[in-house]
């Protein structure tokens, strides 16, 4: 396995499901890392500083000894092309690559748009109208747990990319007053992933009651 010439440096929120995505896949991969705390609640992420790294003042950022990339489905995807020769994460093959780029698509929309906001709006006290996004909710947990009932990853036979970017908002969803009772296969894929060698958690949010 590949490794870097020097540990990865990941910017990054601890709480942000986005940071742990990429924190879970350098975890998995085996790649050693710096973890560099951004102050999102204080703003750090518009700082002069920051925006150095990522002009859009998102996180999460990595260094790779000098390559920076932003945004956490790019950097899953780099990650594995750079580290994962096999093409674990990663197929291939057009119609495996193609299947793991629709649930990156799915991760950074319905499923940021709806589980991840409504976690938001309750753990941090965003103020928003959460309608439409407890629809989405629905809606794509819904699909996620009939997918699942049929198979043990998203694609293929194993874990690929597509489970990385779908699980940390998936597994934090409770936090945002949403029960993951009712959808079983979503659960079982959570302890799936969880079973994983190198797994990470990422850090609950003290939610009040």
């Amino acid at each position: 396995m590949p490794q870097p010439a020097q540990p990865i440096l990941l910017y990054g929120f601890k709480l942000s499901g986005h940071s742990h995505r990429a924190e879970l896949m350098l975890s998995l991969l085996g790649l050693p890392f710096e973890f560099r705390p951004v102050d999102l609640p204080a703003g750090e992420q518009k700082g002069a500083d920051f925006l150095r790294l990522n002009s859009f003042g998102t996180v999460p950022v990595i260094d790779d000894a000098g390559t920076v990339i932003a945004d956490s489905a790019a950097i899953l995807v780099y990650l594995a092309l750079a580290y994962d020769p096999g093409r674990r994460w990663l197929p291939a093959d057009p119609a495996g690559a193609a299947a793991v780029q629709r649930w990156l698509s799915a991760a950074q929309g319905p499923l940021a748009n709806g589980p991840a906001l409504v976690r938001f709006a309750k753990a941090f006290g965003g103020s928003f109208d959460l309608e439409r996004p407890r629809q989405l909710t629905d809606r794509i947990l819904t699909q996620l747990d009939s997918h699942l009932a049929r198979r043990n990853y998203l694609v293929g036979e194993g874990p690929t990319l597509a489970d990385i970017a779908m699980y940390s908002y998936v597994a934090a969803a409770p936090e945002g007053g949403i029960a993951l009772k009712p959808y079983g296969a979503i659960r079982a894929w959570l302890e799936r992933i969880e079973a994983l060698p190198g797994f990470v958690p990422m850090p609950k949010v003290a939610v009040a009651s």
